[in-house]
């Protein structure tokens, strides 16, 4: 399994994407910086795109993954909880701020179609089983653990703040892909926003650890351009804590698993 990071960040700058996460070329996890990250060709080869929640920064590229038609046409299935395709649908993809590429080109071939998902019941793209697990955020939200045929996997969180326990019980995955978006001395509006800070990443892995007898890879996203430095200083910090390298996502990176 080939896992590509195309966004890792909160925020967008000329180096800078938003999150997005691309496997074995066919599935997207979020969409944030998807269409800015790939070229024409590589953006045809998509066959899905698993929302994590419906927050603008990560799923900003639809309408641009749309819009990219293809020829001859195809459609790409996004799959995410009902609520989150009800707001993307009703906010982005309506056709009040551009084409309705749910319809677009014909109600029988759109490009875009969209596809409800229940919480721990797997769904199948190309050769990859994609469970969504429940994750505690400020709006609705899922991660989802990616399982290759040859048995490797990796669980992305999307957007998530502490108390992943129940998703630590149900997944033993080689890679964990975790959001940490703030710095520690604002740990307690993270807990209160649902997002990690370097200090609440620790608590849970260490909650991983005991729960299933040894920590996956982990790999840091949705970093805060303003104070990356300062950010990195306490990612480093953190995983010497639990005694292991805690690694800080950049765009670019690619991961054979």
């Amino acid at each position: 399994m080939k896992i590509e990071m195309l966004g890792a960040h909160n925020t967008e700058t000329d180096k800078a994407r938003l999150p997005s996460l691309l496997v074995d070329d066919v599935v997207a996890l979020d969409a944030g910086g998807l269409t800015s990250s790939l070229s024409l060709d590589r953006q045809r080869q998509i066959k899905a795109v698993l929302l994590t929640h419906h927050h603008f920064d990560h799923c900003k590229d639809l309408i641009m993954l749309g819009a990219n038609d293809s020829v001859p046409p195809s459609t790409i299935d996004v799959y995410g909880l009902r609520d989150t395709l009800e707001v993307v649908y009703l906010y982005l993809l309506d056709g009040k701020m551009y084409r309705d590429y749910t319809q677009w080109p014909s109600a029988e071939h759109p490009r875009l179609t969209l596809k409800p998902v229940a919480l721990f019941q797997p769904l199948f793209v190309d050769n990859l089983e994609v469970v969504p697990l429940p994750v505690s955020h400020s709006v609705p939200a899922v991660g989802y653990l990616v399982k290759a045929g040859n048995g490797k996997s990796v669980f992305y969180t999307g957007d998530t703040g502490p108390g992943l326990a129940g998703c630590w019980e149900r997944i033993a995955p080689d890679l964990l892909v975790i959001e940490v978006t703030g710095l520690n001395r604002v740990q307690e509006d993270m807990d209160r926003l649902g997002h990690m800070t370097p200090g609440l990443l620790v608590q849970e892995l260490v909650e991983f650890r005991r729960a299933r007898g040894y920590l996956p890879r982990v790999i840091v996203s949705h970093l805060p351009v303003a104070y990356e430095d300062e950010m990195r200083e306490e990612i480093a910090a953190a995983g010497k804590q639990i005694e292991m390298e805690v690694e800080v996502g950049y765009e670019g990176l690619t991961i054979d698993l």
